[in-house]
């Protein structure tokens, strides 16, 4: 199986110890390629860094909404700068977060609609989080319009992500999909159109079931994808190639 890794933090200091293995065992385990999503301006530089050690690695740049303290005025002028000039294969990580206390809901906002107005602006696909905020997204979405991308580890509902379908997302689907209890996530991961469906990691977070408690690492999105293909009563195989075709083609990589 050749698989992609639509959602992988390479860069994160979990693997500083082994980053070059980690690639390795990816590749080993059919990962040929990952998209690194950035979470904020600091450590772009490092994630530009860590994309060059394999051809199959490849960069996002955004500002995730749970790292507010982070960002400053001018950032959306430095990301803007950034993507012209590095031309990654997205814009992200951002988006909203209605789960963790404390954080700053419209300047979440603020920083989202920036993003949205830049992905419109360059045609890039946005890497998107969405936790419990997907109809706060999708309200988004619709309102700055001509946008397309991922809403990534996606736990909403089928309804939800009808909406994201007709406005051009698909939906990312990981380690939480192996939980016996993920009951809702089941059901939309059984119902949704194929074409809709990438897999990833969001490593070194959201190990699978047989990993529990354990540093995530992207050779582990077979059983990511094992777990998907039996839902949906197909060859594990088959649902690769799908899954492989449809970030490809959201990303623009070469198939």
């Amino acid at each position: 199986m050749m698989l992609v890794d639509t959602h992988c933090h390479l860069d994160a200091s979990e693997f500083d110890p082994d980053r070059e293995a980690v690639v390795a065992r990816a590749r080993a385990a059919g990962v040929t390629r990952q998209i690194l999503p950035g979470t904020h301006a600091d450590e772009w530089p490092l994630l530009r860094e860590a994309c060059q050690l394999d051809p199959g690695l490849h960069a996002a740049y955004g500002m995730h909404p749970t790292f507010l303290e982070h960002h400053a005025d001018g950032h959306l002028d430095v990301l803007e700068a950034w993507v012209r000039r590095e031309r990654p294969v997205a814009i992200g990580e951002c988006g909203l977060d209605h789960y963790l206390e404390g954080l700053d809901l419209d300047a979440q906002q603020r920083w989202f609609d920036g993003h949205l107005e830049l992905a419109r602006d360059t045609g890039l696909p946005l890497i998107v989080h969405a936790r419990r905020a997907v109809d706060a997204v999708i309200r988004s979405i619709r309102r700055i319009g001509s946008v397309h991308g991922v809403v990534h580890s996606f736990a909403g509902s089928e309804e939800q992500a009808r909406q994201l379908h007709r406005l051009g997302f698909l939906i990312g689907i990981g380690g939480p999909v192996t939980y016996e209890r993920a009951k809702r996530m089941h059901r939309v991961v059984a119902a949704v159109p194929l074409e809709q469906l990438v897999l990833e990691t969001d490593a070194p977070d959201q190990p699978d079931s047989d990993h529990r408690g354990q540093r995530n690492e992207p050779a582990r999105l077979p059983r990511v994808c094992e777990v998907v293909a039996g839902l949906r009563g197909m060859a594990p195989g088959d649902l690769a190639e799908a899954t492989t075709r449809n970030a490809c083609r959201l990303f623009g990589l070469a198939q």
